[in-house]
């Protein structure tokens, strides 16, 4: 989830310290080092997937539809704005990005990621949310929800963020090593500045993973 309180609008470019004794996990089709694992379980989060906790989602081929009707429908910026962000930031992951047009909500082939707008469930000091719907065997989640809020709370760095944690991204202090919250190598994971790319560690953690 990210903070709505003192989200900025400047990319970050401030790197802390690098952390001594920092464990180096070489992950990646490229085999790229990242700084931490900050991937769902972690030493630091070892719960298993349960709802209203960060999960992995349940295979690399990830599939994905925005709410076209009634009250959480996208408007067509919204819209514009997630596929373009999935196309340039997970796209060239390990993970294969394609869109439901007909999204199974119910069985054991639900859609992997359902996109909404609107804040239903929203805590006031949160731009968005996501959650497991429905957890199956382990750390994985057959499909989550991804909800923000809307009049122009949809931008490249919360909805990054919010995808982020649902294929099983989290918070520098859940990582191991952890990291400052707000650490510059966490990309849109940070918790409440704006950063709209991946980076390196996370896209080492994805690929490693899937």
């Amino acid at each position: 989830m990210r903070s709505n309180e003192q989200r900025s609008r400047g990319f970050k470019s401030k790197l802390f310290g690098a952390l001594g004794g920092a464990l180096l996990l070489t992950v990646g089709a490229a085999g790229a080092a990242a700084v931490t694992d900050n991937l769902a379980p972690t030493v630091k989060y070892p719960q298993p997937c349960k709802k209203g906790a960060v999960c992995q989602t349940d295979n690399k081929d990830v599939t994905y539809y925005m709410d076209s009707s009634g009250e959480f429908k996208l408007e067509a910026v919204d819209r514009t704005i997630v596929t373009n962000m999935l196309k340039s930031q997970y796209s060239p992951t390990d993970l294969v990005i394609k869109y439901d047009s007909t999204p199974t909500f119910s069985g054991s082939a639900e859609t992997d990621v359902v996109w909404q707008e609107g804040s239903k469930g929203v805590s006031d000091d949160a731009a968005g949310t996501t959650w497991c719907d429905d957890p199956v065997s382990g750390n994985r989640c057959d499909q989550q929800v991804i909800r923000i809020r809307g009049n122009g709370t949809y931008d490249p760095s919360i909805t990054c963020h919010e995808m982020g944690h649902a294929v099983g991204l989290l918070h520098g202090n859940n990582a191991y090593p952890m990291l400052d919250r707000e650490d510059a190598r966490l990309g849109c994971m940070i918790a409440k500045g704006y950063n709209a790319t991946l980076g390196s560690n996370n896209v080492s953690n994805i690929n490693g993973n899937y």
